[in-house]
Parts: C-alpha cells; sequence; structure tokens
C-alpha cells in the first residue's frame, strides 16, 4: 500500500513538472516554434506502394480527389464513388487478378539517391521536406516493428528509406519531417477494434518515428474517422511537447481528429486552394498556416498526367507569392516513380522556383504579412511581405510604375537583382516607384520582381 502511494506520488508529480498537459486548453498554449513561420517553402513527398501502378483519374472536379494516385488501393474497393469504374477497368486491364499488395515488389526504389534529392531540395529554395512516412495503405517507409513484412526494409526496396532522405536532408541543414496517416483503409485491428489499434499500432509507431529521426515535423492527416479522443491525440501531443528528443522544435498540423482541423495544432492546413484568408487564419484560426499541392492534380506520381495537367514554373513562383503575402507557407509535393527517380518536369518546376528564390528570397524568408496590405485578387498587380523596417513590394507582371499607398517613407529603394539606382517620390503617404529603364529579361530572375523598400 505504502509503495501505490509513493508511485502514486511520483506520478502527481510529474505531471505537475510536465509543462503541457493532456487537454487542448493546456496544448493550445504552446506557441509555435518561429522557424516554421520563417520558413515559407517546403517540399511535399508522397511515394510508396501506389508508385507502382501510379495512376489515377486526370481530374478532382467530382470532389472525391480522384485524381489522387495515392488512393488507388482505396478506389478499388470504393462504390460509392464515380470514379471506382475507371480504376477497375484499368487495373483488370493491366494488371488482371494481381492484389495491390503484389505491388510491393515492384516497389524497389533502385534508383534512389537521397543525398541527391537533398541538394535539389536546396537548390529548389526549400527549408523544410515532408516524406510521406505511411500513408492510408498501411505501408511504412521505415523497419516499424508494428507493420511487420509491410514496410520498405521487410520487403520491396529493403532499405530505411524514411532514415536515409532524413540523413541527407539534415546534412544541408534543411528541416526534416513526417506525414503520417492515423487510419489504415483495410487493417483488420482497425476496422474491428480501433482502441486496440490505437494503442498497440498507431502511438507505438509514431513514438517510434520521432525517437529514431527526431523529426522537427509531424503532418498527421486520415484523422476524420474519428475524433481526438478516440485518436488520444492530446496525450500524444503532450509526451510530444514534454518529453519527446525534439519537444522545443517540432511542430504539428490540425488533423487530429474530425473536431480539430482549424481549431487545433501549431499551424492550420488547407489543400489545393481551399482555405487561407487575408488576415491569416484559416477558419478563424489565428495560427500560421500552411497550403499544401502537387504540381499536378495528383500526389502520388500519376503516369495519366500530360503537361497541361501541370502548372508551370511561373505560376507556382506566383502562387507562393501570393500564399507568403498572406501570412502562409507553401508546401509544394513531388511523386517520385517506383524506382526513386523525381520526374524531370518536376525537377524542372524546382529548379525554376529555386533560380526565383535566390534572387528575391530576402522578401520571403523570415517575412510576415504587411498589416496595410490591400485585399489581394486573382488580378493583383502588387504583393507585400514585410522583415522588420523593411517592406517589400513584388510585382507579378512588369509595370513602369508601382503606386504603394500607406506605404512608410523611404530613404531607398532597390530592385532585387539590379545593381542600379531606382527613382522613387513621396507624397501624401503614396510611394511612386519607377521602374528602371531596362529590359526585365536582363534582371537574373523570371515571373516577378521584387522592390525593397528601406526606411
Amino acid at each position: 500500500m505504502k509503495k501505490l502511494s509513493f508511485l502514486f506520488f511520483i506520478f502527481l508529480f510529474q505531471q505537475a513538472l510536465a509543462q503541457y498537459q493532456p487537454h487542448w486548453q493546456s496544448l493550445d498554449q504552446r506557441k509555435t516554434p518561429v522557424w516554421f513561420e520563417d520558413a515559407k517553402f517546403g517540399i511535399f513527398i508522397h511515394w510508396g506502394v501506389f508508385s507502382v501502378p501510379a495512376w489515377a483519374t486526370k481530374s478532382n472536379a467530382d470532389g472525391f480527389g480522384s485524381g489522387y494516385a495515392e488512393w488507388y488501393w482505396q478506389r478499388l474497393f470504393a462504390p460509392n464513388l464515380k470514379i471506382h469504374p475507371e480504376f477497375v477497368a484499368f487495373h483488370q486491364k493491366n494488371y488482371g487478378n494481381r492484389s495491390y499488395q503484389d505491388f510491393v515488389h515492384d516497389f524497389k526504389a533502385e534508383l534512389f539517391n537521397p543525398d541527391d534529392w537533398a541538394k535539389m531540395f536546396e537548390q529548389a529554395g526549400a527549408k523544410y521536406v515532408v516524406l510521406t512516412s505511411k500513408h492510408h495503405e498501411g505501408f511504412t517507409m521505415w523497419p516499424s516493428p508494428q507493420s511487420w513484412n509491410w514496410n520498405a526494409v521487410d520487403v520491396g526496396p529493403h532499405r530505411d528509406l524514411a532514415g536515409d532522405l532524413a540523413k541527407a536532408v539534415k546534412a544541408r541543414n534543411l528541416r526534416m519531417g513526417y506525414y503520417y496517416s492515423l487510419y489504415e483503409w483495410f487493417n483488420p485491428t482497425y476496422k474491428t477494434d480501433v482502441d486496440r489499434y490505437v494503442n498497440e499500432r498507431m502511438l507505438p509507431q509514431m513514438k517510434d518515428l520521432v525517437t529514431r529521426y527526431q523529426p522537427d515535423i509531424l503532418w498527421t492527416d486520415g484523422e476524420w474517422d474519428h475524433p481526438a479522443k478516440t485518436w488520444k491525440s492530446e496525450e500524444l501531443l503532450a509526451w510530444l511537447f514534454n518529453d519527446s528528443p525534439v519537444k522545443n522544435s517540432v511542430v504539428v498540423n490540425d488533423r487530429w481528429g474530425n473536431d480539430t482541423k482549424g481549431k487545433h495544432g501549431s499551424f492550420a492546413t488547407s489543400e489545393y486552394g481551399h482555405g487561407g484568408t487575408d488576415n491569416n487564419e484559416v477558419n478563424g484560426f489565428a495560427r500560421p498556416w500552411e497550403e499544401c499541392r502537387g504540381m499536378g492534380e495528383s500526389f502520388g506520381y500519376n503516369r495519366n498526367e500530360n503537361l497541361d495537367s501541370y502548372r508551370t514554373g511561373e505560376q507556382l513562383v506566383h502562387q507562393l507569392i501570393d500564399i507568403v503575402a498572406r501570412g502562409g507557407n507553401l508546401l509544394l509535393n513531388i511523386g517520385p516513380t517506383a524506382d526513386g527517380r523525381i520526374p524531370v518536369i518536376m525537377q524542372q518546376r524546382l529548379e525554376e522556383i529555386g533560380g526565383w528564390l535566390n534572387v528575391n528570397g530576402e522578401a520571403i524568408y523570415g517575412s510576415r504579412k504587411w498589416e496595410k496590405a490591400p485585399k489581394y485578387t486573382q488580378d493583383s498587380p502588387v504583393y507585400f511581405t514585410r522583415k522588420g523596417e523593411h517592406l517589400y513590394a513584388i510585382v507579378r507582371k512588369w509595370q513602369e510604375e508601382i503606386i504603394i499607398e500607406n506605404a512608410p517613407k523611404p530613404t531607398k529603394v532597390r530592385l532585387l537583382g539590379f545593381k542600379g539606382a531606382v527613382k522613387f517620390s513621396y507624397k501624401n503617404n503614396v510611394l511612386r516607384i519607377e521602374a528602371p529603364a531596362v529590359n526585365p529579361n536582363t534582371i537574373p530572375c523570371r515571373y516577378a520582381w521584387t522592390y525593397a523598400i528601406m526606411p
């Protein structure tokens, strides 16, 4: 009895020392680490067994994400979805009665070079990387003890893909993160006993992932089946913020239950332009926010997409500008092939973004939205960011004159990437900037040009 009392006292003492308690009222008091809001641009990676069939319809217009190739397995058994017959017809024509699980034998990643990937991400100007450690199919990209014979070390590549990429990414001083699906489509334990699944598979896996690789981002998904209480999200986050090896640096998104999106987490998430507002909130959630999307319409590599499915480099740069000017981050996805290559078109898009950021990154990294900026529309001629007392005006189309109302009075105006002087005038709180008499194509950047307005 005395021993039990002593243990109970120790438990209460530990709870008192814990900075965050396992409930939202306490967890929401944790401030988002500044590095995340400073980073602005990250790379999402959807890669797994689904990269073998690598196929989906070409449109997400039906609202069901029918263009998401990473949902291939689920689409074969989803009779309520319009696109179900197309997936079944494609599978039967090309693979006959082959099961989805058999695809793992062709997921070999034999051309995967994590150092090359990390170098490419760095040159693209990305500051963080988020890899799918486990998608809704349940296959893990690391040797998870809870996923015996359905992980990248036991079968398929026979390699710790998550760990190898983390080493390469961190070696280039980029932040490493992992996407993790809370639920699994066809896991028999999940379908029959959710509590057992959470306790014996989900929670141990997430703790193992964090302890092994010490990521700075834990990006959860698949939360919609149950509320956070069922997923035991508050308990997991209390451990993450109090006791994990990344307790001071880690950030988490808002997908921790069907009652948490836009309410809890380090940052809010939107997808394919479905969120983010001028007042730096998603659904009224006053935290940093992040927009995620693919270069095309799919996250996982979709062989059914053509050139017209992909956004141009110019469109992606413009979207980055729009998101950052409104206070957000862009998490841009790539979908590698089953053998471990990043498709050349994706490499080219990353190179274009990196070239622009190499000149204009001063106006992006570490910046915040300008509170006095006008409301942005698709046709807005000028976007703004601020960093300390510096204001940056980014024009997406070359203009002979830029007029800015309510701007601070400058002592100097610079055009990033241009060494010559820039003329300006200031009267009645209105700043007029005269574009240099040069061909904008001679300035070492494309797609948009940035004026630094210096006090």
